[in-house]
């Protein structure tokens, strides 16, 4: 019986440590989400739904510096035609593609923004 209170205070500590640890981390390095979802709405996906073409407006990063790859709905790659409109804009033919729900994953290599945006193709 002894052994099992001792055994469950030492439980107890180390939890409360692990907390402690885990709130010191979030104070000296506060997340950085915010900032991920104010990028990720000044992306722009239009028109949607979509019948030729998806432009995708990007108001923060270069075009240039943009990697699109598109997905359907389960996830496989789709290969498409892109071409940059202008510095911060970019246009994706889809006209050749199914009907249905599409994936449009963005990753700019320089500031490592990764994020998915999801259109529909009529």
């Amino acid at each position: 019986m002894r052994l099992g209170r001792i055994l469950m205070v030492m439980i107890m500590a180390g939890a409360a440590a692990l907390e402690v640890i885990a709130q010191e981390r979030e104070q000296n390095n506060p997340p950085v989400q915010s900032e991920h979802i104010d990028i990720a709405k000044s992306v722009r996906i239009f028109p949607n739904p979509a019948v030729e073409f998806v432009h995708v407006r990007i108001d923060q990063f270069k075009a240039e510096d943009i990697k699109l790859s598109l997905h359907n709905i389960i996830g496989n790659e789709v290969s498409t035609e892109t071409e940059i409109v202008d510095e911060h804009e970019i246009r994706v033919r889809v006209k050749d593609l199914a009907s249905g729900y599409y994936l449009l994953a963005m990753k700019d290599k320089d500031s490592k923004f990764t994020s998915t945006f999801k259109f529909v193709k009529k």
